[in-house]
């Protein structure tokens, strides 16, 4: 008799979202994009199911492929979920800062890229992103608050920006750095942040397969709230590490300092792994709660990514899975 074990990153089937209706959505939207729908065909579908066109200079390059390789077992979270609920400290400390962040400016958007690399360069992002292997992958996103979602998100492998910078021998890490916009950002007033928001990680993170720099979500170009044009997406670690709207890439010999770990190193530390089995410094992180619907579940170990990274951590001390 054949038995199957259930895996570690396996959830009920009754929680996910049936393959077709997802499927039909992206359908949807490609035929938007292909102009063979039109407004009042659009109008005859629910509103989870009508997205709005995509605009910009690299609006034709969505929705991307889809990578069936990291397809979860988990709902998908509803759109207006992920992009209404955002943390983005330079724009409030609540989580509802998407109509503010509408005012930062993403266009022209340079990426800076220096240190430790063969050319210092920096490039606009309109030109990086078309040198890039656009893909969309399904990811689960664990905030270090106990909250998470599941989103597909578009981008590339950090490991194709890296091969494009040419690091040298001798670089060991990768910083990364917010845009700091005064006259867009309100809560760069407040000085006693520790600004610009800047996060690193050690170039075997950075070139570990599932590490992403997105540039869309739900098969179209990022939204301003959920760090356009570009941001990190580090599925086994907590959201703070997944830094939004980046305008420099460092390659150092040195550790970088976040810019949580420099307001609270007891809380949020370097590594930020998921672990259940180490709560934060004020709660419990055994339990995280879906954003599509509140529930409560149990979290897993590096988010359900074991199999992917378990090995980069191999005899480190516990504690350092998360701090």
């Amino acid at each position: 008799m054949l038995i199957r074990r259930q895996k570690g990153w396996e959830i009920p089937e009754r929680e996910t979202t049936p393959e077709q209706i997802y499927r039909n959505r992206r359908n949807f939207i490609k035929g938007i994009a292909a102009g063979t729908l039109g407004a009042a065909a659009a109008a005859t579908l629910p509103m989870s199911r009508a997205f709005a066109q995509a605009t910009g200079p690299n609006a034709d390059l969505y929705p991307a492929k889809h990578n069936d390789a990291y397809t979860v077992d988990r709902a998908i979270t509803p759109k207006g979920k992920v992009t209404t609920y955002n943390n983005f400290y330079e724009f409030g400390t609540h989580k509802f800062i998407s109509d503010a962040a509408q005012a930062m400016k993403i266009s022209p958007w340079t990426v800076k890229i220096d240190g430790m690399v063969e050319k210092p360069m920096e490039m606009d992002f309109d030109e990086l992103v078309r040198k890039m292997p656009l893909e969309e992958r399904v990811y689960r996103f664990r905030c270090v608050e106990a909250w998470a979602m599941t989103v597909p998100w578009t981008g590339f492998p950090m490991k194709a920006l890296v091969d494009f910078a040419k690091p040298t021998s001798g670089a060991k890490y990768i910083e990364m750095q917010t845009a700091e916009q005064k006259d867009t950002m309100p809560g760069l007033k407040q000085f006693w942040y520790p600004w610009p928001y800047i996060e690193g990680l050690t170039m075997t993170e950075a070139t570990n397969e599932l590490t992403m720099i997105a540039t869309g979500l739900y098969g179209e170009p990022l939204p301003k709230q959920n760090g356009a044009p570009l941001r990190l997406v580090t599925p086994w670690k907590y959201g703070f590490k997944n830094i939004k709207s980046i305008v420099r890439f460092t390659f150092t010999d040195k550790r970088p300092v976040g810019y949580w770990e420099k307001l609270a190193d007891n809380e949020y530390g370097f590594w930020a792994n998921v672990n259940p089995k180490v709560p934060h410094p004020r709660w419990s992180q055994a339990q995280e709660r879906l954003l599509s619907n509140g529930e409560e579940v149990p979290t897993r170990l590096f988010n359900g990514y074991a199999d992917y990274v378990a090995d980069i951590y191999k005899g480190m001390d516990g504690e350092k899975l998360y701090m």
